[in-house]
């Protein structure tokens, strides 16, 4: 199997939850689309389920999944039950197989990448590298230890409030590395509140001892699919995905925070926009705000590299109202990006994809530090 989702372990202990994924997709706009196959290997009965290749071509045409909720097959359904359908069509049609040891382990799995999705929809903060600022009713901060969960708080209603201004009634701040951090940290904790009452525990006690953060949270929570040698198709994006766009200019990534943009796939052909919820990137304007970093950068009066964001927006606004300009730049932008270190050929695709580990309790991989 190169592509789609596969069931390791079909047993009798999973039957339920086959069952409950079954009734589902019989009630998905995309049921005439998906093909089942089972086969047994070493004793142990396997499910494959991919799409048919006419539903490749309309749902996903050429990997590309950005255009799958403008299918006339899900403009109508209710936004939470689209999300989740182009989560599963995502999946389905991934260049890469999915393999999941049960059908619970789908199922959470879908879950987990809804609650990252939405959580990234209502993010809105203030961009800074170098500000330390948090709700202080739950959070504590040590220069070690980094921001810590106060006793007796809860890390779902804190993550909340330090992301989702509509809790709070406030922006905080944060680097978009960080902000990426938060927002899928919220939706694990979101799915392990249904599916893994210890895993919560644990990363309860986990945020009120220390943070785990940057390569840290990488290694513990997420799993990367491609490479700079097998890049994952460049318009192949799955909700829940955290994606980087690299600056490909030399001079402006000077500028601490815009080496590149880490983002939240949404779903819907929308990228997450941190700092502005309200306004989300397709795929082309956010290659556009990275290109035209170049222009809003200077170095200040004190010899610190500086980016002015009123600029580079005047800059994409007049690039969006001149499709020649546009279709120049995005010609540029929409490559694979280059290894670290090397600006030749311009490029801010990158070729991986980074989501969640499995979640369950009886596949969960995630050892948690300083406990």
């Amino acid at each position: 199997m190169k592509n789609g989702i596969l069931i390791q372990s079909a047993n009798a202990i999973d039957h339920e939850a086959q069952e409950e994924f079954l009734r589902w997709v019989h009630e998905s706009p995309w049921v005439d689309a998906l093909k089942i196959r089972t086969q047994t290997t070493t004793g142990d009965l396997q499910v494959c389920y991919q799409l048919s290749s006419q539903g490749l071509a309309t749902f996903t045409p050429q990997h590309n999944t950005l255009h799958i909720r403008d299918s006339v097959h899900l403009q109508n359904t209710d936004p939470e039950q689209a999300l989740m359908h182009e989560i599963c069509l995502g999946l389905l049609s991934s260049p890469y197989p999915q393999i999941f040891p049960s059908h619970d382990e789908l199922l959470s799995h879908v879950r987990v990448r809804k609650f990252i999705a939405q959580a990234a929809q209502f993010t809105s903060l203030k961009f800074d590298t170098r500000a330390v600022d948090r709700p202080m009713s739950h959070w504590a901060y040590d220069e070690e230890l980094g921001f810590t969960l106060k006793p007796d708080r809860s890390l779902i209603e804190a993550l909340q409030l330090a992301t989702q201004p509509k809790f709070s009634g406030t922006e905080f701040s944060f680097s978009c590395y960080r902000a990426s951090e938060y927002v899928i940290l919220l939706g694990i904790a979101q799915e392990a509140q249904i599916s893994n009452p210890l895993l919560l525990a644990n990363l309860q006690r986990q945020w009120q001892i220390k943070a785990i953060a940057s390569g840290a949270f990488h290694d513990t929570f997420l799993v990367e699919h491609g490479s700079l040698d097998a890049p994952v198709p460049m318009l192949h994006y799955i909700p829940g995905d955290r994606v980087w766009f690299r600056n490909p200019d030399p001079r402006s990534s000077n500028v601490s925070g815009y080496e590149g943009s880490w983002v939240i796939y949404m779903g819907a052909g929308l990228f997450s926009n941190f700092w502005n919820c309200k306004a989300p990137f397709t795929l082309d304007k956010k290659c556009l705000e990275v290109f035209h970093w170049r222009d809003g950068a200077f170095v200040d009066d004190a010899g610190l590299w500086c980016m002015d964001e009123a600029l580079v927006a005047q800059h994409v606004s007049k690039s969006m109202a001149d499709p020649q300009q546009q279709q120049s730049i995005l010609y540029a932008m929409k490559k694979y990006r280059e290894p670290s270190g090397v600006y030749e050929n311009g490029g801010c695709i990158d070729a991986t994809r980074e989501s969640p580990r499995l979640l369950r309790p009886q596949t969960c991989d995630i050892v948690l530090r300083d406990i």
